[in-house]
Order: C-alpha cells, then structure tokens, then sequence
C-alpha cells in the first residue's frame, strides 16, 4: 500500500514539493552561515519525494547548535512552509481519498517547523520506535 501512495504522492504532489525544498537549499548555499539550513531543505527534499513508509526522528545528541538553528529557521521560514503543509493538508482531508496525503502534508508541517537535529527512517525501523526514558 505503501508503494501506491508514494507513487500518486509523487505524482500529484512530492515532485513539485522536492523541486521548491531544493531550489529554497540551493539558495540557502549561496550564504555560508545558511549552509545547515540547505542541507536541511535537501533532506526534507528528499523526504516529500517518497514520504509513505518513513518516519521522522529526533536526534537526542543534536545540542545546542541545532536548538538554536531552528529557533532561526522558525521564525525565517518554519512558520511560513508549515502553515502552508496545514492549509494543503486541511484542503486535501475534505475527500476521503485525500485523507492520507493530508496526513503527510501534516507530518511535512512538524517537520518544517524545525528540522535540524532530526533524522528521517523507515517506519519499521527500531529508531522509529518511542523510547522509554528512565
């Protein structure tokens, strides 16, 4: 099922979303304190290409450095993409065939609000499971 959905999603929506991430990295490079801001539109990039199956993670060692970055990426941009994802995924609940592209237009809006210190894996994958904490 997963495969199905990935391929309407890229169709209909990840190729247009992955082309606007990419272009938005390739002009983060431009500046070189924007860097860890392009490679964090890359990786989103690659994430709306084929989003059904993967997951998104924190990294628990990320630190202050990541912290920081995404309190500038939210008020810069986060804000901004992620009302975008809810407006869209809002949009395409209304049908029931919509419903599980809202859900990742929704899943994309918590990432875009801050996307240092996380990591995108498979939804099977242990690191995608929810940790106890002691």
């Amino acid at each position: 099922m997963n495969f199905v959905l990935n391929v309407i999603w890229f169709l209909f929506v990840g190729l247009w979303l992955a082309i606007g991430y990419a272009v938005a990295g390739l002009i983060m490079f431009v500046l070189i304190v924007t860097i860890p801001f392009g490679i964090a539109s890359f990786r989103i990039a690659g994430f709306v290409l084929w989003p059904f199956g993967r997951t998104i993670v924190a990294q628990h060692d990320a630190g202050t450095p990541s912290f920081i970055g995404n309190v500038l990426w939210f008020v810069l941009a986060g804000v901004w993409i992620a009302i975008g994802h809810v407006v869209t995924g809002v949009g395409l609940c209304l049908t029931i065939i919509g419903i599980p592209f809202g859900w990742a237009n929704i899943k994309l809006a918590l990432v875009a609000l801050a996307p240092l210190g996380k990591e995108i894996v498979p939804s099977g994958s242990p690191r995608a499971l929810p940790r106890a904490y002691a």
